[in-house]
């Protein structure tokens, strides 16, 4: 039997994509709360009643020498609560153009591989009586899904929630492997896997006509996904350059519904609607910028979830690729997503995802030198333009310490020469855009969330929909009342010098 701890050759793979380049491989979000800050004491606490619940978190890396094998998860003897959950503030007028330049700061910082690969930055008193919270998880630990369940593992769905189950025993850390433990288990599941591989065609071999149509199918799809990426090879691009270990951030927040409602009346899936939002918004940017957009259809990697429903919760990657087309010369809303609406309907009948799974998984079998060199090919060959994923998140308000989440914004990691990548969440109601830069290929991100602004408003224009105004926010506390009075003071303040906040 193989080791449940051993990284599969998928969460291998983002840690080879970060070995001697600039990208860093952790998926993050930004969350921001209503009401004022808890104590970092109190943070911590709350987080180690229940990380329990996701032991993965309390473990580190430990790697087989030689690279005679996939690094395996083990406890780390010397966990500090400390060091993962830490405390940081903004500087006046501490609004959200502060706040974005503090999570660009901190996602230029690549999680340190000998403890275990997360962080949350507690950001104190944001203009407007909030908080925020900053979380970083390296995606070898955590794809967008799974990372939705540990969400709803740490938070809560009522402002006063029952006390978590406490834990059957105090948790108290497993001595770590020795390099001897760690080669010799590694070369014993190398002998001993494969026969559970015969053992598992023989049983195929019982039934040869559904192996025979399974083994079609599978190369079908195999061809489809190989040949969307060698065929048709993204198009050069100002996002395909090369790029530092520096970041720009921000983010934009949408309505939910609104896009359901340009959905129903222009046709296509919501997911289509967000990409045609995506793609009029690079058009535009990419026109003001003096390119020559006309017949340009750049390709978005997207990420499709392989996740069972049984595998919800588990922590690992199960994700396949799509490559999507985006027409960015296509000016025209409504053609702009009839466009894409066909074409992904087509992705989708060919095959694609399911390819790219099988791949993946026959990639479990490559030794971990060859899983190496293939992380430095891909980030080398241009077989898409960004990454754009859309992670359908929880639909009911979420609540940290009895303050309620008002808004989450997540963030995908840029890979070699990827200058961009734009991750989409829903969440409560909302969508929440997250746009990640490199620093110096993008000084001007903020003019791309802009563009992004004005594709949903042209969409909606399209559609004939019309945003609907926000509801009121419930009364918050007195102290939440008087930080935002403070707040207000501060931001009418001309001595305000809006320096940006320390990550140290």
């Amino acid at each position: 039997m193989a080791n449940p701890d051993r990284l599969t050759a998928l969460d291998s793979t983002f840690l080879h994509l970060e070995d001697h380049s600039t990208a860093h491989m952790h998926v993050a979000s930004v969350m921001v709360f209503e009401g004022s800050a808890p104590t970092l004491q109190e943070l911590v606490d709350h987080v180690l009643a229940r990380l329990h619940l996701v032991p993965r978190y309390r473990q580190r890396l430990v790697f087989v020498p030689f690279s005679q094998g996939r690094p395996v998860w083990a406890d780390d003897p010397h966990f500090n609560p400390y060091y993962h959950i830490r405390h940081t503030a903004l500087p006046k007028p501490a609004d959200e153009a502060a706040l974005k330049m503090l999570a660009g700061r901190l996602f230029s910082q690549r999680l340190d591989r000998s403890k275990p690969l997360w962080e949350i930055w507690l950001v104190q008193s944001m203009a407007g009586g909030r908080f925020a919270l900053i979380a970083k998880t390296h995606h070898a630990l955590v794809d967008g899904i799974s990372g939705v369940d540990i969400t709803t593992v740490l938070f809560d769905t009522a402002r006063e929630p029952a006390a978590p189950t406490a834990p059957a025993s105090p948790w108290s850390a497993k001595p770590l492997p020795g390099p001897a433990k760690l080669l010799g288990e590694s070369l014993l599941e190398r002998s001993t896997v494969p026969g559970e591989m015969v053992r598992g065609a023989r049983a195929l071999l019982r039934a040869p006509r559904r192996a025979v149509s399974q083994a079609k199918e599978g190369l079908a799809n195999i061809g489809a996904t190989t040949l969307a990426g060698i065929n048709a090879p993204a198009p050069p691009s100002p996002f395909n350059v090369p790029i530092g270990p520096h970041r720009r951030y921000t983010f934009l927040d949408a309505e939910l519904a609104r896009f359901k409602a340009i959905k129903d009346s222009l046709g296509g899936t919501l997911n289509d609607v967000v990409l045609t939002s995506v793609s009029l918004a690079l058009g535009r940017y990419l026109r003001r910028a003096g390119h020559d957009t006309t017949g340009l259809v750049l390709k978005a990697m997207v990420p499709v979830s392989v996740r069972t429903k049984a595998q919800r919760g588990a922590l690992g990657n199960q994700v396949a690729a799509m490559w999507a087309p985006l027409p960015v010369g296509v000016e025209n809303p409504a053609e702009c997503l009839r466009s894409i609406a066909t074409a992904m309907e087509d992705l989708k009948k060919s095959g694609q995802a399911v390819g790219a799974q099988v791949l993946t998984n026959l990639a479990g079998f490559a030794p971990p030198t060859i899983l190496s060199q293939a992380a430095r090919l891909q980030a080398r060959q241009p077989f898409f333009n960004l990454v754009v994923t859309n992670v359908p998140g929880p639909q009911i308000p979420l609540y940290l310490l009895g303050r309620r989440l008002e808004v989450l914004y997540p963030v995908v990691p840029l890979a070699q020469r990827q200058a961009l990548g734009i991750a989409v969440m829903s969440y409560d109601g909302h969508l929440g855009f997250g746009l990640l830069g490199d620093y110096d290929a993008l000084p001007d991100l903020d003019a791309i969330a802009l563009d992004l602004k004005w594709a949903i408003a042209a969409l909606s224009r399209a559609a004939g929909v019309r945003s609907r105004s926000r509801p009121a926010r419930k009364p918050a506390s007195p102290r939440a009342s008087a930080g935002r009075a403070a707040a207000a003071r501060a931001s009418s303040d001309p001595s305000s010098t809006g320096k940006p906040a320390s990550a140290g």
